[in-house]
């Protein structure tokens, strides 16, 4: 089969725009993604819970984090054990409550476990505890505190989670300090501990502050890795020791970075200079070689806005989820697969569910993965009932006078109800292109459609596979160069003055619509029966790069236009 990945260019000022030439890669198999499911396995008995946590002792316990500041431990069939320990000091609402708490990788012989919170104070907080006599009890008179990270003005953008790494040190991710745009800059600045990743070695000290600063740490203080904007939930690859990371947005994109356990400290994820693989406030910023983008982003639209990021499954359970790093967006129930596809890039593939306000994926002390969700006060375990009701084998297209002709092919089919054809001009927002409707046959099937498409530049295209059940899932993108413009409908295309000016030679056009970068229809004018010379006032959108779309009734052509 032959597979088409995607590695954006990021550099000049049309960089929300331009991306590279992809790169064919040639495969000799289908790829059959699988599908998941949420099994409720606890339903009553949480208040706000915000993470799954296993501490791994052989007990095959788990605890579940409660915003509020209590933790519960359940056994291993999620049978209630104890309220595990009540954490001080915390103070609660909005973005603010007890954030995370992880188990001291041989918490079975020293009994120490570390939590994060934001304080009364409004400030972000480490501290560790320790066991009582009683295992499934918490000593709280045993709290001593690690550090305390100012973090003034806003409520909003506390990170964060705790995790241990295989050298032994303990991981936290924090937030840029809230507001919009990181005015301070905090992300980026290397004497400020927010936005960022920070490692602590807490094995070295008995005594305040209970930690020191690791010798591979690279700028002297607890930073690790820098240039995140509210990275509320990232994991280690329990086989690999790769990190993932799921960091919020501004405005137009959420991230899923990924950080290879090979990789040098200091990593510099490019908030507030960008915003996903786009310019965001490149104010003092350095060459873009010295920052790291994200492997996959999606555009920050209603439902969907922020990212809860994931685990990679290595249970033993489900075959044909090993690999998958699983995230999810918090408000639009949309689930995220992602996977490297073997020649250096990756595959992600996405899946509504109905369980939305997802905002923690955890694990058992087996791998076994399961979600908790805030709002629906509810512990789900991922299931994975079997691959996609259609093994797509094929999805290949090529450009032609008319526009881009597109064909995939099918294995098999089941419980199909049809194929929607979307393309994108920038590789993140996708516009409906058109419907196929499926064969439903047991035989490999071949399905072409032609996207009648004028335009000059790169196109992508993905299919969107709908199920007779209502849920869907999506292909590998693919993308063309497409050179078929044979005239100028605007002029000039770099716009000072606040108005478009169109030029149509027929009334061959329904509506003129300007969109953003993040596929947004920031302008539409209707225009059915016009032509000649057709003014837009756009006086109210800010500088940036648009598209401008001329939508018939069997073509669509678009120009790129720059608003001064």
């Amino acid at each position: 089969m032959i597979q088409f990945d995607i590695t954006c260019l990021k550099n000049g000022m049309l960089n929300r725009l331009l991306c590279c030439m992809c790169c064919l890669l040639l495969t000799g198999k289908s790829f059959a993604q699988p599908t998941i499911a949420l099994t409720p396995v606890i339903t009553s008995g949480l208040s706000s819970p915000i993470q799954f946590v296993n501490a791994g002792d052989g007990t095959n316990r788990v605890f579940i984090v409660q915003q509020g500041g209590t933790i519960k431990a359940y056994d291993a069939s999620f049978n209630f054990l104890a309220d595990f320990l009540t954490v001080s000091n915390v103070n609660v609402g909005g973005e603010r409550g007890l954030l995370s708490m992880v188990f001291h990788p041989n918490y079975a012989s020293n009994g120490f476990f570390y939590v994060y919170y934001t304080n009364t104070a409004g400030d972000l907080e480490l501290a560790r505890y320790h066991i009582s006599s009683d295992a499934n009890v918490a000593d709280p008179a045993s709290k001593v505190i690690l550090i305390t990270i100012p973090h003034p003005t806003n409520s909003n953008h506390n990170g964060g989670e705790l995790h241990f790494g295989a050298d032994g040190f303990l991981y936290l991710s924090t937030g840029d300090g809230g507001g919009g745009g990181d005015v301070p800059n905090n992300a980026q600045n290397t004497a400020v501990l927010l936005g960022k990743i920070l490692r602590f070695d807490v094995n070295t000290s008995s005594t305040s502050p209970y930690y020191t600063i690791p010798a591979g740490n690279p700028f002297g203080n607890e930073i690790y890795d820098l240039g995140l904007r509210n990275p509320f939930r990232w994991s280690f690859d329990r086989l690999t020791n790769d990190m993932w990371i799921g960091d919020v947005g501004q405005d137009s994109f959420e991230e899923i970075n990924f950080r290879p356990a090979a990789a040098t400290a200091g990593v510099n994820y490019g908030w507030r200079c960008y915003e996903g693989n786009n310019t965001y406030n490149t104010t003092g910023c350095g060459p873009i070689a010295n920052y790291v983008f994200p492997v996959y982003t999606y555009p920050t639209q209603n439902p969907a806005a922020a990212i809860t990021g994931g685990v990679v499954y290595r249970g033993t359970q489900y075959p044909s989820l090993q690999g998958y790093n699983i995230s999810a967006d918090f408000y639009s129930g949309t689930f995220y697969l992602t996977k490297p596809n073997g020649s250096g890039g990756w595959i992600t593939t996405t899946q509504v569910l109905a369980t939305n306000n997802i905002a923690d994926f955890g694990e058992t002390d087996n791998g076994e993965v399961y979600a908790v969700s805030l709002t629906g006060n509810s512990v789900y375990r991922i299931d994975a009932p079997g691959p996609l009701p259609v093994t797509l084998t094929a999805f290949t297209g090529a450009p032609e006078k008319a526009g881009v002709a597109l064909q995939w092919r099918t294995a098999a089919e089941q419980n199909i109800r049809q194929y929607d054809v979307e393309y994108s001009l920038n590789g993140s927002a996708f516009s409906f292109a058109g419907t196929v409707q499926p064969a439903l046959s047991s035989a490999a099937n071949n399905y072409r459609f032609l996207h009648a498409f004028r335009y000059n530049g790169t196109v992508f295209y993905r299919l969107k596979i709908l199920n007779t059940d209502g849920s869907y899932s999506y292909s590998n993108v693919i993308q063309f160069p497409v050179n078929n413009t044979t005239k100028t409908l605007i002029a000039p295309t770099i716009v000072s003055n606040g108005i478009i000016n169109a030029y149509l030679d027929n009334p061959g056009y329904r509506a003129i619509e300007v969109v953003s970068s993040n596929g947004s229809i920031v302008a539409k004018q209707n225009i059915a029966g016009q032509s000649g010379q057709i003014k837009i006032p756009v006086s109210k959108l800010p500088t940036a790069v648009y598209m401008v779309k001329f939508i018939g009734d069997n073509t669509v052509d678009v120009e790129k236009i720059i608003i001064h």
